[in-house]
């Protein structure tokens, strides 16, 4: 188990092959142990992959085996894990799920008894002790009994006053945490609901459904006539939308939305928002014009919420889907997210939206030899920066290396779909020639 277990969103592998239940039942027994509580309470839910049950069962027992009580909650999306610490004083929560991936994949992340996801530092605590045993009392593993229902009760707390009779929406469930819940709080608040992909069997999670196939809920939401339509991943952290013409809204225009809202609303702390590297040139110039700062950071959550953290303010998000508000949860929610694009629209037409301007992006990622090599590369240096000024106050270039695979990652935005075009293919050409 030597090396770095934890990647930006906890531990993630194939499920058997790397991520098997000796490794879930070592850090479960670890990471209780780190709590620090005399009988740690931990909460246990999953998404709906083949390797779910078997993970689970490994992780309560190396729970019970550090002197906790383990609370299996089921199937539920990963935002529920926050919400339900804060409802029952957990002092631990694990969350199963490899979000996006295929079933193939599993992973364990960990939240802790404030809510937040865990800190690099307590990460490697948790990795140093994996192999230390000691005569600790054994806990019990019990069901936790109407988990899905305290989840809907905070979601409906939160958005009870949202009327959405007459709201024909179209839900893409991916075949994971939310297949349930996701119909559930949408018709409590009136809407009339069409579902997809809310057939779980253990393998169809994310197959050619979900955030990272839109293809099929944009065909679907037009031929049904439907208003508009929300797509979550398997672990149901993030969403995007179809408007009633059949166009995907990303995460950037729907935190864009959401921002004038709060703003206009005073809900927005700090007047600032929270986002990545990869957040479209439209929505800064959109913010820009609107007088709200903007903070951006590496790409992932995680980032974001460190950031929203260290600011005091509210509200972040990626152009992923992932967007958090801090008054309602600790972490991306997907569900709550689409909710409070229909609050931020106030029975408005999604297709009529005009928070911003979303910029043609061409991105490419180059297969090279050595990623760090980037920063070695005076020739491709120059040609970023000559292509920075050619498209300044107009668009924008990102050339970074990937944080876990030998690509280099190359985006260009500009005014038409034309200019990214050529800056793109120049500078990917020129990444391949020197770097590939």
């Amino acid at each position: 188990m030597a090396g770095r277990l934890f990647g930006t969103d906890g531990v993630r592998g194939v499920a058997g092959e790397f991520l098997t239940a000796g490794l879930a039942l070592a850090l479960g027994r670890a990471a209780t142990r780190r709590t620090g509580a005399g009988r740690p309470q931990v909460l246990v839910i999953r998404d709906t992959r083949e390797s779910g049950e078997m993970l689970q069962a490994a992780v309560a027992a190396g729970v019970s085996s550090a002197g906790g009580d383990a609370l299996l909650g089921g199937v539920l999306p990963t935002p529920a894990a926050p919400l339900l610490i804060r409802r029952y004083g957990f002092d631990l929560a694990v969350v199963l799920s490899a979000s996006h991936n295929p079933y193939q994949d599993n992973g364990i992340k960990f939240f802790a008894a404030d809510g937040y996801k865990l800190s690099d530092e307590t990460e490697v605590a948790i990795e140093r002790e994996l192999e230390l045993t000691d005569d600790t009392p054994i806990g019990r593993v019990r069901t936790l009994r109407g988990a899905a229902e305290d989840y809907l009760r905070e979601l409906h707390t939160r958005f009870g006053e949202l009327d959405l009779g007459g709201v024909d929406v179209l839900l893409d469930c991916a075949n994971g945490a939310t297949h349930h819940v996701a119909p559930e709080i949408f018709r409590r608040l009136g809407a009339k609901v069409t579902v997809t992909a809310a057939k779980p069997d253990g393998r169809n999670i994310n197959a050619g459904c979900g955030s990272t196939h839109m293809r099929a809920l944009a065909e679907r939401v037009v031929a049904g006539s439907h208003a508009l339509g929300f797509a979550f991943d398997g672990d149901g952290d993030r969403v995007l939308a179809v408007d009633r013409r059949g166009e995907v809204v990303d995460g950037d225009e729907l935190l864009a939305l959401v921002v004038l809202h709060m703003r206009d609303r005073g809900r927005l702390e700090g007047n600032g928002v929270v986002v990545t590297v990869m957040t479209n040139y439209g929505f800064h110039a959109a913010m820009e014009r609107e007088g709200v700062s903007v903070a951006s950071t590496s790409v992932g959550d995680r980032y974001v919420l460190e950031e929203l953290r260290a600011r005091g303010w509210v509200l972040g998000g990626e152009q992923s889907g992932h967007i958090i508000e801090m008054g309602f949860n600790r972490t991306g929610d997907g569900i709550a997210s689409a909710l409070l694009t229909l609050e931020a629209l106030a029975g408005r037409d999604l297709g009529e939206r005009d928070a911003m301007h979303k910029l043609p992006q061409r991105l490419v990622n180059v297969p090279v030899r050595d990623r760090e090599a980037l920063g070695r590369a005076p020739e491709v240096e120059d040609a970023i920066r000559s292509a920075a000024l050619q498209l300044a106050g107009r668009g924008r270039v990102l050339v970074r290396p990937s944080g876990t695979e030998p690509l280099v990652r190359v985006m260009v935005e500009a005014p038409t779909e034309q200019e990214a075009a050529d800056v793109c293919e120049r500078l990917v050409g020129l990444v391949r020639r020197e770097l590939g």
